[in-house]
């Protein structure tokens, strides 16, 4: 199979095959996970047998137009994740004094602020 030339993560299309160290074909591309604006690429969400699976960019080896190769082998691949969802959103009132009490509370997770989402 010709895997074509390297590419960047922003070009990477839905379907492309992957394939684990010990070259299994483990799944294929479903999305890319990524914060574009910050060029930071955090991984793959792939299409298994088994459903939808996350592989971190740690575990990504190289991309290619017509190929992944994932620096794990296919039992390591059979153990990835499901996705899990967005990062949690915290948000904090900007007027609030900045209290040692304020500053404890927040710390400990007690009801001075709030998780969003």
């Amino acid at each position: 199979m010709d895997e074509g030339n390297p590419i960047a993560y922003t070009v990477l299309e839905t379907g492309v095959p992957v394939m684990s160290s010990d070259e299994q074909q483990v799944g294929s591309v479903h999305h890319v996970v990524a914060a574009p604006e910050k060029d930071i690429f955090h991984g793959l969400v792939l299409s298994t047998s088994g459903g939808r699976r996350f592989v971190a960019a740690a575990d990504v080896a190289a991309l290619h137009e017509h190929r992944v190769d994932l620096s794990i082998d296919a039992a390591g691949a059979a153990e990835l994740p499901a996705p899990g969802g967005a990062a949690p959103v915290f948000s904090e009132d900007p007027g609030a004094t900045s209290t040692w009490s304020h500053w404890v509370n927040r710390l400990s997770g007690r009801k001075d602020w709030h998780r969003d989402g």
